[in-house]
């Protein structure tokens, strides 16, 4: 038995099933805020690997590290998206860039390329330190 959304039929081990795609600004808000919740939370990670190896402080930097390898996981996992951002789909019809978070589109379009980058700099930062002893 089939059945039609506006989001369209689903299948799920050959079964189809209907996905809802309904306005809800109240669910999206909540996603929204979670979303941005985690971003600043890895955001700082980025920020405390750097501040780690530059104070000498490699074990909080190396904690960083892995902490943020996390984030990297769950990304890898789902094709380099963030898996909230399927969930906030679900109660909106926009795609802006920023359409499961709250930052400014720019920002929400290069987050990957600009935080990845800071991510690789402060491990290879981090690296550097290690192996030239850091003081």
């Amino acid at each position: 038995m089939r059945s039609r959304s506006r989001s369209g039929d689903r299948s799920v081990g050959g079964i189809m099933i209907d996905i809802p795609q309904s306005p809800d600004p109240k669910s999206l808000r909540a996603i929204k805020t979670i979303h941005t919740v985690i971003w600043a939370f890895f955001v700082t990670a980025i920020a405390a690997i750097w501040i780690g190896a530059a104070t000498s402080n490699l074990v909080a930097a190396a904690w960083a590290i892995g902490v943020v390898l996390v984030e990297v996981a769950v990304l890898a996992v789902n094709q380099g998206r963030c898996p909230l951002g399927a969930i906030a789909a679900r109660y909106t019809n926009d795609r802006q860039p920023n359409f499961d978070i709250y930052l400014p589109n720019w920002l929400a379009a290069r987050t990957k390329s600009i935080f990845g980058t800071l991510f690789v700099g402060g491990v290879l930062f981090a690296l550097a330190r290690w192996f030239v002893g850091a003081p």
